[in-house]
């Protein structure tokens, strides 16, 4: 694997001939581990639970193994294009996506997306754990629940989640929809984004940017737990205890102008 991987990382001349010297080495020993467990899986013990559930384990990561020589094979011996369904991100949580690649820092991002929604007061209203979805595809489900238990006045979006259909769905519930156009702007376009009032409630949405930043710093930027229930269930810990502190921050603040009041009275009387 270490000599694969140096092979991929430099450069100079005939570097495609020794990657794939490389690889073809690399397969022949993991095909020597896959037929060595293959052979001895019949000898393993199966005396208690314990055995057989160690058993279906094993199964797993041999389909694993079996499944990982394939897209090596075709992907670097063959030259085949892998359709990105068939990709696997993680062994132990198989629900991760690739959620971003790049030359900008990180470049590489693998993961579960969340989408969040806050009210006015910076609380969490709504969030959901994005399944292979875009942002796009994520506005009518939101809407759809959000309409139904609040009065909107006002409602702000990245670029990312702009499309016609989202936009005209927004707009017939709610007053304003501030949602900055992906690409190039038709005069009306512009002018509706020049606007004093779409400025200024688009100013407001960067609040979003620093609650998702507090979330990540209370812990969020990474689960400890294994499993994709846990994973849920840890980030709706996270999400209700977020809210929890800024709740428990704006009592602190009205208990403190109170006890403020309070003196500048007695010391008045």
């Amino acid at each position: 694997m270490r000599a694969v991987g140096k092979a991929f990382s430099s450069g100079g001349k005939g570097k495609e001939q020794r990657v794939k010297q490389a690889v073809r080495y690399y397969l022949s020993k993991a095909r020597a581990l896959q037929n060595k467990l293959e052979r001895s899986e019949e000898d393993l013990p199966t005396g208690d639970i314990m055995d057989v559930l160690i058993h279906l384990e094993m199964d797993r990561y041999m389909e694993l193994l079996d499944k990982h020589i394939d897209l090596l094979e075709r992907r670097v011996l063959k030259g085949e294009v892998i359709p990105h369904d068939e990709k696997v991100f993680s062994i132990f949580e198989g629900y991760t996506e690739w959620i971003k690649k790049g030359k900008l820092h990180p470049n590489v991002e693998l993961g579960k997306k969340l989408s969040i929604t806050t009210d006015q007061y910076n609380l969490i209203v709504d969030y959901r754990i994005m399944e292979n979805q875009s942002d796009v595809e994520m506005v009518k489900p939101i809407a759809e629940e959000l309409i139904s238990r609040y009065n909107i006045r006002s409602w702000s979006f990245d670029k990312v989640f702009w499309n016609k259909e989202n936009k005209a769905l927004l707009e017939g519930h709610v007053e304003k929809v501030v949602m900055p156009k992906k690409g190039k702007c038709n005069k009306l376009e512009q002018a509706e984004e020049d606007h004093r009032n779409f400025k200024l409630l688009r100013n407001k949405h960067s609040a979003v940017e620093s609650n998702i930043n507090e979330l990540e710093c209370r812990g969020l930027d990474r689960c400890p737990d294994r499993g994709y229930m846990h994973f849920k269930r840890y980030i709706g810990l996270s999400v209700a205890a977020y809210n929890l502190r800024r709740i428990g921050q704006e009592l602190i603040e009205i208990r403190r102008k109170q006890d403020l009041a309070e003196r500048e009275f007695r010391v008045a009387a």
